[in-house]
């Protein structure tokens, strides 16, 4: 959770309103590298997006999802 919470939280501190699609990452916690995907969405509203961020076991089997709207600052 804290994975996908902090890239969530990353994301944020730039301010700027993600674009539609996905991106991979990775991230190191208790000794161990868990992959990752933001999938970005977009909403009805053309000023927010939907973002989640997912992390995954070393198999691809979903560990974390934690999801967040963001808007055009």
């Amino acid at each position: 959770n804290w994975c996908a919470e902090n890239q969530l939280t990353m994301l944020r501190l730039t301010r700027t309103l993600p674009g539609v699609g996905e991106a991979e990452f990775s991230c190191e916690q208790m000794g161990h590298t868990w992959p990752g995907k933001l999938v970005t969405r977009g909403t009805p509203n053309p000023n927010m997006r939907r973002v989640d961020a997912v992390v995954s076991d070393a198999r691809g089997g979903v560990l974390a999802s934690v999801s967040t709207v963001m808007s055009r600052n």
